[in-house]
């Protein structure tokens, strides 16, 4: 009984796998825009990780710790805790039928102005409900500053088929 549940939890454990990492785009050039119902983003969640933040002191509720601790957790020393600061994104998105979606974020910084930048997740195949987290951390958030103005697009066939953005996106 032992040995064929242990076999099991070995091949379900061998199955599970990383998230895909994003690549950097080097010229994001413009895409045709030809909004598809199939596919939304559904909710979006934005964290800045201060690196000047105040600590909270005196009487608080644990969930107003959670996201910073999270995010700083097995971080102990001061370069482990830079590498962490900056900004993270978390986007959920759904694509009602299947296709090649590419999920890609173009966001804007503080030192470089109107420079643009764009960071890319591909998902073959995709079909349902999905998770995608993007972040801007460490020497790229040292370097050239927290991130301004962002926008994120699902791009199927080499079109944009949905479309969120923050407010001072141009």
């Amino acid at each position: 009984m032992r040995i064929p549940l242990a076999a099991l939890c070995l091949l379900l454990a061998s199955c599970a796998g990383t998230p895909p990492k994003p690549r950097q785009v080097e010229r994001p050039g413009p895409l045709p825009l030809a909004l598809d119902h199939d596919f939304e983003f559904r909710k979006v969640k934005q964290y800045f990780l201060d690196p000047m933040a105040q600590r909270i002191t005196g009487q608080v509720d644990a969930s107003v710790r959670f996201e910073r601790d999270y995010r700083m957790f097995g971080a102990v020393t001061a370069l482990d805790q830079r590498q962490r600061f900056g900004n993270y994104y978390t986007f959920f998105w759904v694509a009602r039928r299947p296709a090649d979606v590419r999920v890609r974020l173009e966001y804007r910084q503080e030192k470089l102005h109107a420079f643009v930048q764009a960071r890319e997740i591909a998902y073959p195949n995709a079909r349902g409900h999905h998770t995608t987290e993007f972040a801007i951390l460490g020497d790229d958030f040292y370097d050239d500053g927290r991130v301004l103005a962002w926008r994120a697009s699902l791009i199927v066939d080499g079109r944009i088929v949905a479309v969120r953005r923050s407010y001072l996106w141009e």
